[in-house]
């Protein structure tokens, strides 16, 4: 094992048979590779059964979803009981490029100040338009609110800062982790060489009066963790990086119209906004039933 030596960490939930198609790439550019998967059938984890055994990867089934969140700190536990001095993570419908891995490494070691990085984050390319996500900057151009599919992180940061919010269970939890890192005094960079195939939720093009924008069509469940966990991520954060908060208030607010405007299921998705909303503002956590 060498000082560079990365696990790649991804996370399924209900997965398609392309999946498949990843896990190969993927594995192709690491030195090893932990797959965890949130409850999906029998006949879903049929297939990952068999590639792992065939591709030789290690595959962790939990009988229930536990989240995102809790999903991912089970992967890099499991690299860092490896000795794995990095972590690579990736959701399942994300699809890696060529050299990725390669390219990653490459930023990070031209980067002035590298031993205070601590996430590395690619440019996210949409597969159906294939145009580039825009990203919020911060004054000194590091990405805002990057993605947590395709950041390549040391495993030591989860020693200094803890580990991925498990009570967040799904959405913001990559927003939340990148904000402790800042907080902590460390770094967030990005390899604009390296691009990842990359849609956030099931986005479409809609104009309205002259003005377009990209409804992301996310379900009526997430609509109630996104409301809820940026309502706590806003209210951890303000007083420290009250800039950087406001320009995530602001991303919100117009993906929020625009799923009240353009989406379909639009009272359901009210509803939830609504109790994740008032949930946020109580500190009611985890996993919410009946929704």
């Amino acid at each position: 094992m060498t000082e560079q030596s990365v696990c790649a960490v991804i996370v399924t939930y209900h997965p398609s048979a392309k999946m498949l198609e990843n896990i190969s790439k993927v594995f192709a550019q690491v030195q090893e590779l932990v797959v965890v998967d949130n409850g999906s059938s029998a006949d879903e984890l049929a297939p990952l059964r068999v590639a792992s055994q065939t591709f030789g990867f290690q595959l962790v089934e939990n009988g229930e979803n536990l989240g995102i969140a809790e999903a991912l700190n089970q992967g890099v536990r499991w690299a860092k009981s490896e000795g794995y001095p990095w972590v690579i993570l990736f959701d399942q419908d994300s699809v890696i490029t060529d050299s990725f891995v390669r390219q990653m490494f490459v930023a990070w070691e031209s980067h002035p100040e590298r031993e205070r990085v601590c996430s590395v984050h690619p440019r996210y390319v949409d597969p159906e338009t294939h145009v580039e996500a825009v990203v919020p900057r911060a004054r000194d151009g590091s990405l805002i609110l990057p993605m947590s599919s395709g950041a390549l992180m040391p495993t030591w940061i989860f020693d200094r800062i803890g580990w991925f919010a498990s009570e967040y269970f799904i959405d913001s939890v990559d927003w939340e982790y990148c904000f402790r890192i800042r907080a902590a005094g460390f770094l967030i960079t990005e390899s604009r060489n390296t691009t990842l195939i990359h849609a956030a939720g099931n986005p479409t093009k809609a104009t309205i009066l002259g003005y377009t924008f990209h409804p992301t069509h996310h379900s009526a469940l997430r609509r109630y963790y996104i409301s809820r966990n940026c309502v706590v991520f806003y209210r951890k954060y303000f007083r420290q990086f009250p800039g950087l908060v406001l320009s995530t208030v602001y991303e919100q607010l117009k993906d929020t119209i625009g799923c009240f405007v353009a989406e379909k299921d639009r009272v359901r998705k009210f509803r939830n906004f609504l109790l994740g909303t008032w949930d946020g503002m109580i500190g009611r956590m985890g996993k919410r039933e009946g929704l």
